[in-house]
Order: C-alpha cells, then sequence, then structure tokens
C-alpha cells in the first residue's frame, strides 16, 4: 500500500481501501491474449491471399472467405491449420526421400514446379520462356504431365489460381463472381473434374487442367492473361480415394446428378455471362454423359463449345484430311475413306459426328450424302462392335450403329472384337480414342497390313502418354515406312534405318482450341457455329505443304503454334462474317470485318495477339 499516497487514504473509506488492496495482490487478467486480437484490414480479395501476414488460404472459414470477399477464390473444403501443416510435411518428406533414395517427381513434374513458381512471381517472364521455349514446355504445362498434376493437385497446392464454384453454393455464384478482381474476362475454361484425360474422376484437382488450356491461349492466341479465368465446379466426386484422403481440398461427397447437377451449370453460366457478356467459355474434361447434353443445353444461347467434343474433331478432321493427302489423293476423296473407331465416349463419338458433316458437305449436302457418309464408319467400344442389336445403345452412337442388312455380307456381328473389325472391313484409318493403353495391340496392327490403302492410318489419339492405343515404334514396327502415325500425346520420331524416319505427328488439340477461341473473340461471333469449326479444322488440314504430307507429316511442329493460331482465327473470323454471326470487336464493327481480304484479316488477328513484353508502368495516386 505504500504506493498509495497518504492525503489519498485519508480521503478513502475503508471499505474502499479494502478493494484497493485486493487489486494490487491481483494484477489485472487481460481477457484477450496478444495472438487472439482481431486485426483490422484495409484490403479485401486476392489482396489478401496474396499477403504473407494474413493470408491463411484454404484454412478461411466460410463466413471468413464472405466477408472478406474471398469465396470462390480458394477450393471449396475448408482445412485446420493442422491439415495445411500435414501437407506441408508430406512435401517435406517427399524431397528428404529425393536427396536420401533419388528422385520421386518425375522429371517433367519437377520442370512444371519451376515454372509454376515463374508463374507466381513474375507473368510475363513465365509466358516469355513458355512461347520461346514451347515445343519443350507445353508438354509440361499441358499434357501429357498436366494429367500427373491433377492427380497430385493437393499436395501441389500453394497458391489459388483461378476460381471455384461448389454444390455449397448454390443461390451465391452470381455475387461470387464479383470477387473476381478483372473487370474483363474474354476466356474461361471450366472443367467439373469427372474426366480428367483418360485418368478419370479427380474431382476439384481437376483445376489444373483449366489453368493449363489457359496458358497455351496465352501462348499460342496471344489472350491477354489479366482476361482469362479458369474455373472448377465442384459438384462432389465419386473417386473413394479422394473421399477418403484427409488433405483432398474438394467436397467430400458423392457427385450430384440429374436435375440438380443441371442447375449447379445453370446458374454458373448465368452468373458469368451476365457479369461478363462477351466472355467464351470453353467445357472441358466433363464426363461423356454431361459433355453432349451441356453442349447441346447451351451452344445457341451462349459463346461456348466444348474441346473434347468439337476441338478434338477438328483436329482429327484435320488428320484425316491430311492421312488423305498423304495416300496422295485429294481431300475430297475422304467420303471413300473407310474408318473403324475405337471409343464411344464423348471424344469418339464427337469425331463421328464432325467427320460424317464433313464427309456429307463433300457429297452434296442432302439426306443421301448423309446416309453414305454414315455408312463409312464402324464403332467398337468395350463391348464390341456396335449396331442396331444391342438393346442399350447410347443415343449419341445410335445414328452409327451398324444395320442389320449390312453386317452379314461383312461377316460381323454385334460385338465383334476390333481385331474381327479390322480383318473384315479392311479400314483406311483406324482411330483410337477409348483411353485404353496398348489397346492397338500387335494382332490389330498386323491386321491392318492387309487395309484396302495403300498408306494406312493409326490414331492412336487418347492421352495421357500412358493410354495411347499404341506407339509409333509398335505401328511402324509391324507396319513399315508406309505407315502414317498420329497420337494425342507427343513421341519421338522412330529411325527405320537407311536414313528413313517414320513421323510421329502429334495430333493435340492446341492446334484448334486457341484459334477457335481468338477467332471468335475477335470476330464478337454471338455463338460458335459447326461452320467456324470446320472452317478451323479445313485451314489446320491445309496449313502443311504438299512435300510434308507426302513423307507422312500430317500435322506441323508446335514450334510454329502462333502462326498456325493466327491462321486458324483468320478462318473462323471470315466463316462467322460470311454466317453473319460476327458483331465486331472494339472499334472494328461487323461491316468493317466484312470489308477486309484474307490477308487483311490475317494482320488483323496479328495486331492483336498479346505478346510478353514489360509495359511502361505509371503511378497514379487514387
Amino acid at each position: 500500500m505504500a504506493s498509495i499516497s497518504r492525503n489519498l487514504r485519508r480521503s478513502l473509506t475503508p471499505d474502499r481501501l479494502r478493494l484497493l488492496h485486493l487489486l494490487s495482490q491481483h494484477p489485472r487478467e487481460y481477457v484477450t491474449a496478444e495472438c487472439h486480437r482481431p486485426v483490422v484490414l484495409h484490403k479485401r480479395g486476392p489482396d489478401i491471399l496474396h499477403d504473407p501476414w494474413f493470408n491463411r488460404g484454404t484454412a478461411f472459414s466460410m463466413t471468413e472467405r464472405d466477408r472478406l470477399g474471398i469465396r470462390g477464390l480458394l477450393p471449396p473444403n475448408v482445412v485446420s491449420s493442422q491439415q495445411q501443416i500435414d501437407r506441408f510435411m508430406l512435401d517435406l518428406q517427399r524431397l528428404q526421400k529425393y536427396a536420401r533414395d533419388g528422385p520421386s517427381d518425375t522429371l517433367a513434374l519437377a520442370k512444371w514446379r519451376i515454372l509454376n513458381r515463374l508463374h507466381d512471381r513474375n507473368e510475363t517472364m513465365y509466358y516469355k520462356v513458355l512461347i520461346n521455349n514451347i515445343e519443350e514446355y507445353a508438354p509440361i504445362v499441358y499434357t501429357p504431365t498436366v494429367g500427373l498434376v491433377c492427380q497430385n493437385y493437393s499436395g501441389l497446392f500453394r497458391r489459388p489460381r483461378g476460381m471455384y464454384f461448389s454444390s455449397d453454393d448454390r443461390g451465391e455464384m452470381m455475387s461470387m463472381v464479383y470477387n473476381w478482381p478483372a473487370d474483363q474476362v474474354d476466356m474461361i475454361v471450366v472443367t467439373d473434374g469427372s474426366r480428367i484425360l483418360g485418368l478419370g474422376d479427380l474431382g476439384v484437382q481437376g483445376i489444373g487442367i483449366a489453368i493449363g488450356k489457359l496458358d497455351l491461349y496465352v501462348a499460342a492466341a496471344g489472350i491477354n492473361p489479366q482476361r482469362v479465368l479458369p474455373v472448377m465446379i465442384d459438384v462432389g466426386t465419386n473417386n473413394e480415394k479422394l473421399l477418403k484422403d484427409p488433405l483432398y481440398l474438394g467436397l467430400q461427397e458423392h457427385r450430384l446428378e440429374g436435375d440438380e447437377y443441371v442447375s449447379v451449370i445453370d446458374e454458373f453460366m448465368e452468373a458469368v455471362f451476365t457479369r461478363w457478356p462477351n466472355v467464351i467459355v470453353q467445357f472441358e474434361d466433363f464426363q461423356s454423359k454431361w459433355a453432349f447434353r451441356l453442349l447441346q443445353r447451351y451452344r445457341k444461347t451462349y459463346r461456348m463449345f466444348n474441346d473434347d467434343v468439337q476441338g478434338t474433331a477438328g483436329v482429327a478432321i484435320a488428320g484425316l484430311l491430311g492421312a488423305v493427302r498423304a495416300q496422295g489423293r485429294p481431300m475430297i476423296d475422304f467420303p471413300k475413306q473407310r474408318i473403324v473407331v475405337a471409343g464411344a465416349g464423348s471424344a469418339g463419338i464427337g469425331v463421328v459426328n464432325a467427320a460424317s458433316r464433313t464427309m456429307a458437305r463433300m457429297l452434296g449436302n442432302n439426306e443421301v450424302a448423309f446416309e453414305s457418309a454414315r455408312s463409312q464408319f464402324w464403332i467398337v467400344d468395350a463391348h464390341g462392335l456396335i449396331t442396331e442389336d444391342r438393346a442399350d445403345v447410347d443415343p449419341d452412337a445410335r445414328p452409327f450403329a451398324r444395320r442389320k442388312g449390312e453386317l452379314g455380307h461383312q461377316g460381323l456381328s454385334e460385338g465383334a472384337s476390333l481385331v474381327e473389325v479390322v480383318k473384315k472391313v479392311k479400314p483406311d484409318v483406324i482411330l483410337g480414342l477409348s483411353a485404353v493403353g496398348g489397346l492397338f495391340s500387335k494382332e490389330v496392327l498386323e491386321a491392318l497390313k492387309d487395309s484396302s490403302s495403300s498408306r494406312p492410318a493409326i490414331f492412336a489419339m487418347s492421352n495421357p502418354t500412358k493410354n495411347a492405343e499404341c506407339t509409333p515404334g509398335e505401328a511402324f514396327s509391324i507396319l513399315g515406312e508406309k505407315a502414317i502415325f498420329a497420337s494425342g500425346s507427343p513421341f519421338h520420331d522412330v529411325d527405320l534405318g537407311d536414313g528413313k524416319i517414320g513421323h510421329s505427328n502429334q495430333g493435340n488439340n492446341m492446334y484448334l482450341f486457341p484459334g477457335i477461341g481468338l477467332g471468335t473473340l475477335l470476330s464478337g461471333a454471338r455463338v460458335i457455329s459447326d461452320g467456324m469449326l470446320q472452317a478451323a479444322a479445313e485451314r489446320l488440314a491445309s496449313y502443311m505443304k504438299e512435300e510434308e504430307v507426302l513423307q507422312g507429316i500430317i500435322y506441323p511442329p508446335i514450334s510454329r503454334i502462333r502462326d498456325i493460331t493466327k491462321e486458324v482465327a483468320a478462318a473462323v473470323v471470315r466463316e462467322a462474317v460470311a454466317e453473319d454471326l460476327a458483331e465486331g470487336y472494339r472499334e472494328m464493327d461487323a461491316r468493317e470485318l466484312a470489308r477486309l481480304s484474307e490477308e487483311e484479316t490475317i494482320e488483323y488477328v496479328k495486331t492483336n495477339m498479346w505478346s510478353p513484353v514489360y509495359p511502361t508502368i505509371i503511378y497514379r495516386k487514387d
């Protein structure tokens, strides 16, 4: 009590003196500890996620995400700080194992990590590196490495990129789109993660494919990287491994189906086109049963397309037309090609539909022409040859089911194996979109020796590499130098000896989808028509010089991708104008577009392609 002055003590009552003495014996206990004090911020949205002091990543609660304007900018699963530590420690242990036992990551995945870190630090430099080394790094940011990235994405996740909409966000998507900082978005790639490449249901981890595709839109088409948006729509997963994985970043519940599923996609489409009316949406890696249905639901209303259905088809058609040229025949002979297709999923049926339309157009575009085109295809799925005798034929495959009257003289029946079909049909082309690695076995390739064509073509188009129906080495070793080979993933050319080369053509979708997107953007087309897609495919098919095609080179090298994209985009613009779909872009209205010559259209496209150069930066105080 010595600290209390004598005069003060005289002025206090005995009760107050006792209280003062009690307080002096028990120092004040603070209700809020220093680390639990609330923090007042003058920032929100992505600025918080990029601030190492305040970012807590996937540990932000849903309440905090709403309050801070970051809902949709993170994967939907809220995790604890301990789970974040577990993820970090798992990665650290992988590094320790690497140092002790040798690499656990593939070289390709290690390259992806380094490129991704550059992407986080300096986007301009990242795209400059990618464009200047596109042949080396396209397989890293896209197929086949992107498949490995998606399989391991929950463990690789460091910094959010893109937006996440989930079934838990129903009723909130219209407000969520405004959490994205860009006022203008030109290109969205969206997936629901249900069929990533040939790897199946990877759930929320499928965001990697959307990010990779948009990297190629920037590198190949010159879409401004500040105006692209990768999107994941998380409606759950049926992958039991992910449902049990404590480090999985998505909703750990089974997928929505039926009308509930469609309502989520409807809400997403309405939201993004409300905020960005001129955006183009590319659907990517949706399972077959939804790919066609959603394409038909939206394609006449919104600027959208499905790359698995339409992009794959376009690239395949360009290759098929190239194969006709490689046989020394004019492209107009395409309707005479006999084609056996292995795979009846969205990609397989998409290719058959587009190829039959191309044939029919060459034959006069009438009912007889369509029937003639239909008869050139034999589709084989996991149950064998599809015929009208099958009880449960998929509606999308039904038009191409072989009819009873056709089967007798061919010696085929419902469910005939791929080998049987190839032996009996003697096709000019076998086209693989089955996602079954090694499906084109030695027996199948041996049967193709009896092809009616002097240069049979093998298209092993399934991705990633391990799902390719055969390798070029296997094809050329059996069929020799006359074979024409194309695949979806990259393979090296084959040395056939005596100075001869078996060319391995990569029928990569990146030859077309960047040009389709860029051409649609620059034309201002209201929708993406079949004619625009056809124009893109035909321009790719005609891009190769005659002497190259006769050597069996039916696709150009990836190193020419910006020039290819420029030409494809120009063809799309001109077709949009011809079909009266173009509405113009910026200062170039539809009438001015229509007056451009072919050369001027190409120059117009080139002028509007972004390049990675450091701009002059000016500071302006708000």
